[in-house]
């Protein structure tokens, strides 16, 4: 079943970038979902990045309420098991989260919209290799959206300077183990994500789901050594529907496997603040008339979309 998402070695882009570009958009085009080897992004970096993680969401909940920010929507540090809630469920997500942002000095224009990070004194090394994480995964989604740039007809620099500021987010989650019998069976609801791409390094467990436009759920768990990519809602937007944003959801696996704690790393790509976000002229076409009748700029649109899952 997973394999029906494909799976494309990144590399080509720099030997085989016609096909390559090709492929990755028809994918994106099925599915709004692939994955990406060859990544470049170390092993041994990835699994130091998880370690720290695990090693804050082991701290007890007194230490980590510490790092809570009232009123802030979780942009920075943390935000408790059973607060985010997907868009119409009854039901919160089985999750608690931390959430690092983009450096960016104090006398940026975007400081308003975009806080300092907070970083846990209680574990070594959590700053270093959770910020480098968030730099590698930021280089990785600007290659691939090079590639989307020019399967839609753009410079392939297109995005580069529309996201070197972006409000992007590195979000290491713990699904803690399912004890009790009388839950929902999904850990995270069915849902769409908000940005432009949403990468997805090595999530610790099976769980994944995509919905097929046929209304299928597909699984979709990745090999060690590749990062999910799918598309957020804001690309939908950008590209008027070219590139969907797919539902997608995290489902408690069966039996015993439920007792054991899920971990998962995204990284939510987004533009700069104040880009707008304006249907593509290259995107509109008799069969595919423009949806969107108003731009709307990228950080009224993430402030909208938080009110809808309650972290506003």
């Amino acid at each position: 079943m997973s394999a029906r998402i494909p799976t494309l070695d990144i590399t080509r882009f720099d030997t085989d970038r016609e096909a390559f570009v090709a492929e990755l958009g028809a994918a994106y085009r099925e599915w709004g979902f692939a994955g990406i080897r060859n990544h470049g992004i170390p092993q041994a970096q990835i699994d130091a990045a998880y370690d720290v993680f695990k090693r804050f969401f082991a701290l007890s909940d007194d230490a980590k309420q510490r790092y809570h920010v009232p009123g802030s929507g979780g942009a920075r540090g943390y935000t408790a098991f059973g607060v985010e809630t997907a868009k119409d469920s009854k039901h919160f997500d089985l999750k608690e989260f931390w959430h690092i942002g983009r450096e960016i000095p104090d006398d940026s224009k975007y400081r308003d919209v975009m806080p300092p990070n907070l970083w846990p004194d209680e574990v070594p090394g959590f700053r270093e290799h959770g910020y480098a994480l968030y730099q590698a995964l930021d280089q990785l989604g600007s290659r691939v959206l090079s590639a989307l740039a020019l399967h839609i007809g753009l410079p392939e620099t297109y995005f580069a300077d529309k996201t070197d500021s972006g409000n992007s987010i590195l979000r290491p989650i713990h699904y803690p183990p399912i004890t009790a019998d009388d839950i929902p069976n999904v850990r995270a609801g069915a849902h769409e994500d908000i940005n432009l791409i949403t990468l997805l390094v090595g999530a610790s467990a099976a769980g994944l789901e995509v919905r097929s436009k046929q209304g299928e759920w597909v699984p979709f768990t990745s090999d060690a050594d590749t990062i999910v990519v799918n598309i957020g809602d804001m690309l939908q937007r950008l590209t008027n529907h070219v590139y969907p944003s797919t539902t997608h959801r995290v489902t408690n696996p069966p039996g015993e496997q439920a007792r054991q704690p899920r971990y998962s790393v995204p990284f939510f790509l987004h533009p700069n603040p104040d880009f707008l976000i304006d249907v593509l002229p290259s995107t509109i076409t008799p069969d595919n008339p423009s949806r969107y009748a108003e731009p709307i700029t990228a950080q009224g649109y993430l402030e909208e979309r938080l009110r809808e899952i309650k972290l506003k």
